[in-house]
C-alpha cells in the first residue's frame, strides 16, 4: 500500500515544525482525507497533531502549504504510540 511508503517520509519531514505552527487559518480550511490516489504536493509542513497513546491506526492531521503557497488539511492513519515495545 503507497500509504506505508509515504507515510514515515511525511512523519520524519516535519519534526521539529511543531513550533511554527498557526492553526487558526487552518480552522477554516477543508479536511482533505489522504488516499493512494491524493495527488501530494507539499511543499512545506507547518503542523502534525499529536499522536494518541493508542495500540491501534489513529488518525493525525498534517497543515501544509503546496508549492503554490496554499494551505491545506491532511488528514490520514498511523499507528498510535501505545503498543508495547
Amino acid at each position: 500500500m503507497n500509504f506505508k511508503k509515504i507515510a514515515p517520509d511525511l512523519l520524519l519531514g516535519s519534526f521539529g515544525a511543531h513550533a511554527y505552527a498557526d492553526k487558526s487559518d487552518a480552522a477554516n480550511l477543508p479536511v482533505e482525507t489522504y488516499s493512494s490516489s491524493t495527488n501530494m504536493d507539499i511543499e512545506h509542513v507547518t503542523f502534525i497533531s499529536e499522536l494518541a497513546n493508542e495500540c491501534a491506526p489513529v488518525p493525525v492531521q498534517m497543515i501544509y502549504e503546496d508549492s503554490h503557497g496554499e494551505r491545506h488539511v491532511l488528514q490520514y492513519q498511523v499507528m498510535g504510540t501505545g503498543c508495547p515495545s
